[in-house]
């Protein structure tokens, strides 16, 4: 729906209602407030006689209630209606931009199930000169016009790219389609959502392309209508209840005292909420009092027992799952995102909370809940007699990952004032501490809470008519007051009660009253600002964030149901301070933190850098604050200069820690001690509301980053030429010598492919670092390998001495003796690692023997046997105690090969025995040969006489 088309629905609500007016732009990114730009006017009421405009600019019709204007001139221009009676309409005071940034990106987004990826495509449009569909955000293809002017930034030399704020990673798209669009694919995420559209710095008729901050999610489903169920709705004549994902705020869901909706895309579309009938009462469907969305479903909170409602089912949530029938008084969940996180304990994260009266619960996965603590506890903690009535007022997630705040009250009488405390729950550690929190209300006063942007636990919270602030870690207190002096924010607003309070991560806190009036103020900030009325009074609405961050309104009405409408925030808070004249005390406050969550292992350390700039002599200066346990030092340099009447400080902050984690007595210990999650924020000493950014909050995890892995180079589970194979190791190659040989299953998905070498080949391990982003560095540190099935016919190149040892080192024989019993993955590591460098660590020994332990900078090899081949399957180990908290580990794989494989004993024996009875049978058979030769000639003369002739 169009602009134009909201302001016919609010004309068509306001009947019988004071008036009030607005403007519009084309399109809905109000930071494109140029002199290019026309703003439409619109006046709701009955009275209205004219427009007064400035001179400046130039109207279409002054006396219409619908018109548009144009101001050729940067500046802050004037603009209110005349009316016919005698009260005044409020001025606006409407700040003019003389900006090159005209244009606009339009994109649209495909989701690809099958491979996870999204096709985002993209093309150019002008806000002034687009067609109604690119208005709407409902276009599928660019117009006649945006399709030659993208054509023509192409040509120009634009290439569009999308850059996500978390990973800080870079897609770039195909080219030009003959449609006049780029396509970027790019994978669907669910830690990397916030991603910005940018382009190359090319400018048509001086105009530039703004950049543009999307929120790209994996497909959210809404629950779909089924025909035949019933409305869900609230108690008759009840405000707008409203909800959302804190990591997606475009999925939403609105309950009215008519429907309950669902969408997905901050309600551009969406779907009607309906249970099957049978399971609740008429009166029960019109009872719903809290509700809390999930990714599988949504839970409603109905005459205090809880009910499911999913894409299948609706079902109530009793005893089986850990919860009270009844009573139950609310329900909450994570308001900031933080995706990730240092859990040190083996618990799990919930992912709700619900209270009664007198107990608090956690719900995990599976809805299933644990009662944490009841009123019986909180009256032991508090020190307080059996006659004292102690109750849980409210409960709520703080900006810490891991902690709730419990407000309770207590009361004797508990006929006129309550007093209320505030603990703090710890997830991990399961630890409850009090708060330098008192407060003391009337006893019909209920408060709800929620804490702001900001490392240390600082708060507001209001009742139907006033806002309490909590700052600094609860040194600065009071109630938010106007400039009057009133904290009584109804009173302001013809008693009118609090509706929404809705805080952003720039410190932005805007306050709605039911009757739709508004005030704005900042965090850290005492007093709060009365901004110009936006929507009639009739109307029902609820605040809400869209895509990029940015506060919307949706309208309700039973007969045009949801309609959203952007509201110009910036805009009219510039408009309300414009008669202040309350400016920034700093001109720039810059850093170079990228992200909301820094890990740091051993030996790392994390430079921050951040600078202000302030005119002269003002005196600012940049505060670093922290919240958690105090695992980390660190060190600042400043820097400062003067130049042109403005002072520039900037500062370097290093956070590091030097413990050393080398020949400790209780090394596990000493890891858990110096573990843990620090909350760090940098903020300017002075600030105000017109300030864009209150504070950079962000998170350190001191500890072992579960995506950290070490693998050895030139070795892959991957591409590998064979499959799974069976082999058998000998059993005399075994290390605890087995009576039969060991037959193994090579799992090439397991192990990885393996490397073939020479037997004569010796191999050096050489260890690459990897976390989620990829590559890291190469391990320095170092590590041992051993056969992970028992092999033992290798051995290392150097020796101990030749290794520099001064006492014999540790091998792996030593350390299975020593440690008998323990599992060969931890009889060492580096929790008693020790070396051999020094004569006070260890004892003299044979330091012939092979020195097992390598690094990437030592000349130690693993050399194979001479005589055999052979499969080795490696287990490779971080020693080094000061490398990392995690037990860093790899598996490869050795096979070796060209060595003709030794003959067994009986082989050779029986080879040799054939040998020597050939050898004796020839001899054999030639003494008998030469005996029969000897006896022919000794019995038979050599030659025999001639024979004697007969005479005749």
């Amino acid at each position: 729906m169009s602009a134009w088309e909201v302001a016919l629905l609010l004309w068509c609500l306001s009947c019988c209602a004071s008036a009030v007016w607005r403007y519009y732009i084309n399109g809905s990114d109000y930071s494109i407030f140029s002199t290019r730009s026309f703003i439409a006017l619109e006046y709701e009421g009955t009275s209205f006689s004219s427009w007064q405009i400035p001179t400046t600019c130039k109207a279409e019709n002054t006396s219409l209630t619908k018109t548009k204007v144009h101001c050729a001139s940067a500046g802050v221009h004037t603009i209110k209606p005349n009316v016919k009676d005698k009260n005044k309409e409020e001025e606006r005071y409407l700040s003019v931009d003389n900006s090159h940034i005209c244009f606009l990106w339009y994109y649209k987004v495909v989701d690809i199930l099958d491979n996870l990826t999204q096709i985002v495509t993209l093309w150019v449009y002008d806000p002034e000169s687009s067609s109604k569909e690119e208005l709407q955000w409902t276009a599928t293809k660019p117009s006649l016009n945006s399709r030659i002017l993208t054509k023509l930034l192409n040509t120009l030399g634009q290439h569009p790219y999308i850059h996500t704020t978390v990973k800080r990673r870079v897609y770039v798209p195909d080219a030009l389609s003959q449609e006049g669009t780029w396509d970027i694919h790019l994978p669907m995420s669910s830690d990397d959502l916030m991603k910005e559209i940018r382009g190359n710095k090319v400018a048509f008729q001086d105009c530039f392309i703004s950049n543009l901050m999307i929120l790209m999610t994996p497909p959210m489903t809404t629950i779909p209508e089924t025909r035949g169920d019933l409305p869900l709705t609230l108690p008759a004549g009840s405000p707008l209840l409203s909800t959302w994902s804190s990591c997606i705020p475009t999925f939403t869901v609105l309950v009215t005292d008519h429907e309950t909706f669902q969408s997905n895309d901050s309600f551009h579309t969406w779907t009607r909420i309906r249970v099957p009938p049978g399971i609740l009462s008429d009166a029960e469907r019109h009872s719903v009092t809290d509700v809390a969305l999930f990714n599988s479903g949504i839970m409603f909170l109905i005459n205090g027992a809880i009910y499911l409602k999913t894409a299948k089912t609706f079902k109530k949530l009793d005893s089986s799952k850990g919860l009270p029938k009844t009573k139950i008084i609310g329900i909450t969940r994570r308001r900031w995102c933080q995706v990730r996180y240092l859990f040190k304990s083996k618990k799990r994260k919930s992912m709700l909370a619900i209270w009664t009266k007198s107990e608090f619960y956690l719900g995990y996965s599976a809805f299933r809940f644990l009662k944490v603590i009841d009123s019986s506890m909180l009256r032991v903690a508090l020190k307080l007699g059996p006659t004292v009535t102690v109750a849980i007022e409210s409960v709520e997630y703080t900006w810490h990952p891991l902690e709730l705040a419990l407000i309770v009250y207590y009361c004797s009488s508990c006929t006129t004032t309550k007093r209320v405390r505030m603990l703090l729950y710890n997830e991990d550690s399961g630890n409850w501490a009090f708060q330098d929190f008192q407060l003391e209300l009337p006893i019909d006063r209920n408060l709800v809470s929620h804490f702001l942007y900001s490392a240390l636990p600082d708060l507001i919270l209001w009742d139907a008519h006033m806002v309490y602030y909590y700052y600094k870690n609860f040194t600065v207190t009071g109630i938010i007051r106007t400039d009057t002096g009133e904290s009584n924010l109804s009173k302001l607003s013809h008693g009118s009660k609090i509706h929404n309070v809705v805080i952003d991560r720039f410190g932005s806190i805007l306050v709605k009253m039911e009757n739709n009036e508004m005030f704005f103020f900042k965090a850290d900030i005492t007093d709060a600002i009365k901004l110009h009325v936006w929507a009639n009074s009739t109307v029902k609405s609820a605040l809400f964030f869209n895509k990029s961050s940015k506060v919307y309104i949706v309208y309700f009405s039973e007969k045009f149901l949801v309609q959203p409408q952007e509201y110009p925030l910036y805009l009219e808070l510039q408009s309300v301070i414009h008669k202040t004249k309350d400016k920034c005390p700093y001109m720039a406050f810059q850093h170079n933190i990228l992200s909301d969550f820094y890990f740091m292992d051993k030996g790392e350390s994390l430079t921050i850098w951040t600078q202000i700039v302030y005119p002269e002599n003002i005196g600012l200066y940049i505060i670093v604050e922290h919240y958690g346990p105090s695992v980390l030092t660190w060190t600042q340099e400043i820097s400062y200069e003067i130049a042109s009447g403005f002072s520039t400080k900037s500062v370097l902050t290093t956070f590091s820690q030097t413990t050393s984690y080398e020949s400790v007595d209780d090394y596990f210990q000493l890891q858990e001690k110096n573990m843990g999650l620090m909350l760090i924020q940098f903020r300017p000493s002075e600030f105000s509301k017109t300030c864009p950014i209150a504070k950079q909050v962000f998170e350190i995890a001191v500890g072992c980053d579960a995506n950290k892995y070490i693998q050895v180079k030139g070795f892959s589970k991957s591409g590998c030429q064979r499959r799974d194979f069976s082999y058998v190791i000998d059993k005399e190659f075994l290390r605890n010598r087995p009576s039969e040989n060991l037959k193994i299953r090579y799992d090439v998905g397991k192990y990885g492919c393996p490397r073939r070498l020479e037997f004569n080949e010796p191999f050096h391990p050489i260890i690459e670092l990897f976390d989620e982003n990829g590559f890291v560095k190469l391990v320095e540190a170092n590590f041992i390998v051993w056969e992970i099935h028992g092999r033992d016919d290798y051995t290392f190149n150097y020796t101990m001495k030749q290794s520099g040892c001064i006492n014999e080192a540790q091998t792996l024989k030593a350390m299975m003796e020593e440690n008998q019993g323990l599992p060969l993955d931890d009889v060492w590591g580096p929790q008693n690692y020790k070396p051999c460098f020094s004569y006070a660590i260890g004892k003299p020994g044979d330091l012939n023997q092979p020195y097992e332990i390598l690094n990437r900078s030592n000349k130690n090899h693993l050399q194979w046997p001479m005589d055999h081949s052979g499969m080795y399957v490696f287990r490779v180990k971080i020693l080094d105690p000061n490398f990392s908290f995690c037990n860093l580990t790899a598996i490869f794989a050795i096979e070796t090969f060209g060595v003709i494989p030794r003959p067994s004993f009986y082989l050779v024996a029986a080879l040799i025995f054939i040998l020597m009875l050939t050898f004796i049978s020839i001899l054999v058979l030639s003494y008998f040969w030469y005996m029969k030769i000897y006896r022919q000639f000794i019995f038979e003369p050599l030659h025999k006489p001639p024979a004697k002739q007969k005479k005749h």
